[in-house]
């Protein structure tokens, strides 16, 4: 079986459990994701399920999109809703003028030191492990881009918030800094992810309704035709997929202008991601062998 799910992701569940989930629900080992959720966040976890585990690469720099809520008040030492508070909570009084312009800070590309909790490594280790030992975490700022961040509500000390992002970039850390910033302190209270690169929310299934319906499940997954959007798709003739299966170049003159293409079987089965070679030869980069990629919805 191959294809990509959008699962919902529930709060309290880490990425890994979401993955081991569906690894039962479809008697299938290889299933991956494209990237992390943290537990207390909530929405997008794009799965990639048997052959198409190998597509994870076209997705490391991935885009994306976030609602949540920021509260103001007290800092905790995960920048988040989970952590212990590092101070008293304060009263604070938001202006909603005052937080556009302190949002207006955080756009564009910016230096950015992930949360001590978190999965960037210290000699090898996961930051996050030292932490839960109380050891002494310093992290490196990186360059992050927060390409959209806008302030929808403010409700007292919760300012909920939209925005758009780089691969790499927290939104914990985010609202830690904002924090700073105001002297009063801050965490992430709530997050979900509703976007990441082409996969939103409307294309997400929960793990209950994807339990629920097994003999229906090919209907959840994500049509091959919409993934990648960047490259140009190409239906091969049985002669030439058989060519690219067995990992042979083919000529592809329709699509001679072209780096890298989507090549397809029929209509829904994506057999391949091949990079021209020269002109209008193509080589397969990878060959996405195994059963016939099911149709979406």
């Amino acid at each position: 079986m191959n294809g990509v799910l959008i699962i919902d992701k529930p709060e309290g569940m880490t990425s890994h459990d979401v993955v081991n989930r569906v690894r039962r629900i479809l008697h299938e080992r290889s299933v991956g994701h494209l990237g992390t959720l943290d537990p207390m966040a909530t929405g997008v976890l794009p799965l990639v399920v048997g052959g198409f585990t190998r597509l994870a690469q076209f997705y490391t720099q991935a885009e994306k999109t976030y609602e949540g809520t920021i509260r103001f008040g007290f800092a905790t030492d995960t920048y988040d809703a989970e952590g212990e508070p590092t101070s008293p909570a304060a009263s604070v009084s938001l202006d909603y003028d005052q937080i556009g312009s302190l949002a207006a800070n955080f756009r564009g590309v910016i230096e950015q030191t992930p949360p001590p909790f978190s999965a960037k490594k210290i000699h090898g280790v996961p930051a996050y492990k030292l932490a839960r030992k109380h050891k002494h975490v310093v992290l490196k700022p990186v360059r992050v881009e927060i390409k959209e961040f806008e302030v929808l509500t403010l409700e007292g000390e919760r300012v909920h918030f939209r925005a758009r992002v780089a691969s790499g970039t927290y939104m914990r850390s985010v609202a830690h800094d904002m924090g700073n910033k105001l002297g009063c302190g801050a965490h992430l209270e709530q997050l979900r992810r509703t976007a990441v690169a082409e996969f939103t929310l409307e294309d997400a299934v929960t793990l209950d309704q994807l339990d629920a319906l097994k003999p229906s499940q090919q209907d959840f997954y994500f049509h091959p035709r919409k993934l990648l959007p960047q490259l140009p798709s190409v239906t091969a003739d049985e002669a030439n997929a058989a060519r690219i299966r067995s990992g042979r170049p083919v000529n592809l003159p329709e699509l001679s202008g072209a780096r890298q293409v989507k090549v397809f079987q029929g209509q829904a089965e994506l057999i391949a991601i091949a990079t021209r070679v020269a002109g209008t030869l193509f080589h397969a980069k990878l060959v996405l062998c195994g059963e016939r990629t099911s149709v979406a919805h």
